[in-house]
Parts: structure tokens; sequence; C-alpha cells
């Protein structure tokens, strides 16, 4: 059976579980909706989506320092309670995120956060490449619509792919390590920074140089 969009969408609209994880669930379940629905609460998928409406104000500041002290990585990630701050599974959470945002420089958290000035800017850049790429007109501005969600999965750290496991997203990460500990957690707010930025031999194996690390 065809996974559709609108089946994704009315699955997703009954659990709050994601995109993906709709997805998934539906193609596992071959499109029965209420059995798809089964698996994500199986997950606890479906649980993390509704945990993710409240509030989380503990938490700690995690530091991850590369390549001798030429990258380093501070990230806050909240949780509900001290109690799950102090909890190994989410301490390791925090370092896997503060690792990934060294290896893969994202800019912001959330698409969100990206200023509308900014989406604007790269808007008109993308139009005009796909301009001249000799593509009609008539469809140009649904190409962009497509590349500026790439742009964002580029940029907005819960959209990429997790460097250690890049079958899943930061954010898939998050609402697995939400259903396993029971509460919110929510990535606030990371600073990057890098000896030098701006040379882009320093960054150009960087990737290859945490998962080596990782690996070994």
């Amino acid at each position: 059976m065809e996974i559709t969009a609108a089946l994704v969408k009315q699955l997703r609209e009954k659990t709050g579980a994601g995109m993906m994880d709709c997805k998934r669930a539906l193609t596992e379940a071959n499109g029965d909706l209420e059995r798809a629905g089964e698996l994500l609460r199986e997950k606890g998928l479906a649980s993390a989506a509704k945990k993710a409406g409240r509030v989380a104000s503990e938490g700690i500041v995690e530091s991850y320092i590369h390549g001798g002290g030429r990258i380093g990585v501070l990230v806050e990630v909240n949780s509900e309670t001290d109690f799950v701050a102090k909890n190994q599974e989410f301490r390791d959470f925090v370092h896997d995120v503060a690792m990934h945002i060294a290896a893969a420089g994202p800019q912001y958290v959330r698409r969100e956060e990206v200023p509308a000035d900014v989406v604007e800017h790269e808007k008109e850049i993308l139009k005009q490449q796909t301009l001249n790429e000799g593509k009609p007109a008539n469809i140009v501005d649904k190409i962009v619509e497509g590349r500026i969600d790439k742009f964002f999965k580029d940029i907005c750290l819960l959209e990429q792919q997790f460097v250690k496991n890049p079958d899943k997203t930061v954010e898939e990460l998050l609402k697995e390590t939400i259903a396993h500990i029971g509460e919110n957690i929510s990535i606030r707010r990371f600073a990057r920074f890098v000896v030098g930025e701006g040379i882009e031999k320093q960054e150009s194996n960087f990737v290859e140089e945490v998962m080596a690390q990782v690996r070994g």
C-alpha cells in the first residue's frame, strides 16, 4: 500500500509523533492507521510527543573539546527535573549532542529560529540558481521550496542526520531519549568555537576525525 503524505499527516495529528516516525510506522503496518498508532505507542514515540509540551527548566550545560582545543562546543539541554539531569542516559545524550554540534556545525537549533531575512536571502540565491539551470519559470518557486527545505536541514541541529547514526535525525534521537527517560527534554541553545574560524582546511575532515574517535 502506498504511504501518502495525507496518511502520514493523519497519523501525526492523531499521535503527535514526528513525520519520519509516522512514515516508518505506517510502512511497517502496511498502511494500517490503527496498527501504526499502536507501533508508535509501543516504541514510546507517541507518549514522547505528549511530554514535549511540558516545561523543562532544569538540565545541564555540557562542553566538548576536540583536536587539542581546536574546536569547542557548549550546549544547554533542559529536563523537567534535577533528578533526570543527573541521569547517565540523559548526560550521555547531551554529550552526543555536543559532539554532533562540533562535527556538523549547525547554526540554529530549529528552523523557527532562522531569521526571516536569512531565509529570504537564501531563497533569492536559490531562485537565481534554479533559473540559471534553465528550469521552466512556472515551476521555479516549487523547486526553490524544496531546496530551502534542504537548507534548513543543513543548518538546523534538530533536522541534521545524527553523526553517530545517520539513519536518524537529532530530533528523532531526542524523541527516543524522551521516551526512554519519561520526561520532556529540550535542546535550548549552543555555541561552537573554532580556532582560526574561516580557514577551510581546518575543518575539511572533521566529521571523519570525530567518527574515528567514536568507533575507536
